[in-house]
């Protein structure tokens, strides 16, 4: 029987959404205030799930000290209270929008866990707006 494990964390950042290959006209067509130059921020909400079978030796999917300095390496280190497309080298060509956020998270962490467990990513940019990856 598999168990999912949950571990919440937060960041706060700074990114604009833009498209270099689009007229300024189109970039805020598209993207509105997100189209800021001089960049809009954050309080963004991280859930990690992973899913797993239960080691029977410790009781565990993961031991989440493990998780939590895991997503501390990888992503807070990394996104806390930096601007994403200055400062991130994976979004200096990517669009740092919420769902490219979470692929990216995705893919620091996922190497870093045993293949036999189960990795999702769920990444709150407001209350009311987040993304799940994979869906």
């Amino acid at each position: 029987m598999k168990v999912s494990i949950f571990r919440k964390e937060h960041f706060n950042a700074a990114h604009r959404l833009h498209n270099p290959q689009w007229t300024d006209e189109m970039n805020t067509k598209v993207f509105g205030k997100c189209n800021n130059p001089n960049f809009h921020g954050h309080n963004y909400e991280l859930v990690v799930r992973v899913t797993g079978e239960v080691n029977a030796d410790t009781g565990y999917v993961i031991d989440t000290k493990i998780l939590s300095d895991l997503i501390k390496e990888q992503v807070l280190d990394r996104f806390d209270h930096r601007n994403l497309n200055l400062e991130v080298e994976y979004f200096k060509q990517l669009n740092p929008t919420a769902e490219n956020i979470a692929i990216t998270i995705w893919q620091l962490l996922r190497p870093h866990l045993n293949q036999n467990l189960d990795l999702k990513i769920f990444l709150y940019e407001t209350e009311r707006n987040f993304v799940e990856f994979p869906a």
